[in-house]
């Protein structure tokens, strides 16, 4: 009877071991297995690199962890430094490892942190450097006057061999990817990067071909294309050829956008263009001032540039919109007045309902 009340005894210590044991046992085998405590996926978001006491206060406000502790273990146990955490953006999935959690945060050898996210980055619409800060601020921690700043600085300006007339055409508006801290200089190297790799020495060859100098002057003359028919990219090969032709045959572009962009509003709610309008002297103003404009009046999706780069085989050196958003096209004056009083029918027509 002793030996049995024994052999029970042995084997309930052995269960109450094995139970108190069983998270060690099981660490042992999976490594560290204590998770975070959300029940959702959290995102959070650093300015400026946080401490280790901030970044364990945000974690326990965010109920990502219970108590500061659990922090501060696993930054002990893994000897972290914890000057080491970035800014940035990240998002914590429920169930995350702490060891993985905490290393997550610590700097990577490109700066960011390992498990930072990277943000969307999109910028169009824009005509002026200005606006280019101010889109830019909105999606990364660069604030706009320092965009402004340093891209209009001449040590960036002779870095990248722009003027600051000619510099919007370093940016290609569309969608990127970059970290959320990312500030002025690395931004610009960004586009500058995307700009080496669109401008290939096959696109460089056809700049030549169609009688341009630069890829500044085939991004300004895409923005006139542009701000001239933005909504059939049908018709951009087709303007692109005829401004090239004007400019081969020394006319005067005689492009109302261009001139729109000397007044400081650019017309903004003016429907109607006046002799007022168009007399006002300005470096852009193409109607007193021939040849390509100092630089971009906006920045043009690069399709545009394309057209540029890859004109229709056409002889036109008139244009005249139609009202319906598109436009008729001329080889000679003749051609182009008909074109213009076709128009004064439609818009005196469209006055009259409107």
């Amino acid at each position: 009877m002793g030996k049995r009340v024994i052999v029970i005894a042995l084997i309930a210590a052995v269960g109450v071991a094995g139970y108190l044991g069983r998270h060690k046992i099981k660490a042992l085998f999976e490594g560290d297995v204590s998770r975070t405590e959300n029940t959702s996926e959290v995102k959070l978001l650093f300015r400026t690199d946080p401490s280790a006491t901030e970044l364990a206060n945000r974690l326990v406000e965010k109920g990502i962890l219970s108590t500061q502790k659990e922090f501060f273990d696993v930054v002990k146990e893994n000897s972290i430094d914890t000057t080491s955490f970035a800014a940035g953006k990240y998002i914590i999935l429920t169930g995350t490892r702490m060891n993985n959690l905490v290393d997550g945060f610590v700097k990577g050898e490109n700066g960011h942190g390992k498990d930072e996210k990277k943000v969307r980055v999109l910028f169009n619409r824009c005509e002026v450097i200005a606006d280019i800060g101010s889109n830019i601020s909105k999606c990364i921690l660069a604030d706009s006057a320092s965009l402004v700043d340093y891209i209009l600085d001449p040590k960036t300006l002779k870095k990248y061999d722009f003027t600051a007339e000619q510099v919007p055409a370093l940016f290609i508006p569309k969608e990127y990817e970059m970290y959320f801290d990312t500030e002025a200089p690395e931004f610009v190297e960004i586009m500058a990067a995307e700009f080496r790799t669109y401008w290939t020495e096959e696109r460089r060859a056809k700049l030549k071909k169609v009688g341009l100098t630069s890829p500044s002057q085939a991004v300004t003359l895409a923005s006139i294309v542009y701000l001239e028919q933005s909504r059939v990219p049908e018709e951009w090969p087709t303007i692109a050829k005829l401004y090239l032709n004007r400019i081969e045959q020394g006319i005067p572009l005689q492009a109302d956008p261009t001139f729109k962009f000397c007044w400081p509003d650019r017309l903004k709610g003016v429907e109607h263009l006046l002799d007022v309008h168009r007399d006002k002297d300005c470096p852009y103003n193409t109607y007193i001032h021939r040849g390509i404009p100092p630089g971009p009046i906006c920045l043009p999706p690069y399709k545009v540039v394309d057209a540029v780069l890859n004109p229709a085989d056409v002889s036109y050196i008139f244009l005249c919109g139609d009202g319906t958003g598109h436009h008729n096209f001329a080889t000679t004056n003749s051609e182009h007045n008909k074109n213009v009083a076709k128009y004064r029918v439609w818009l005196k027509e469209y006055l009259k309902n409107k």
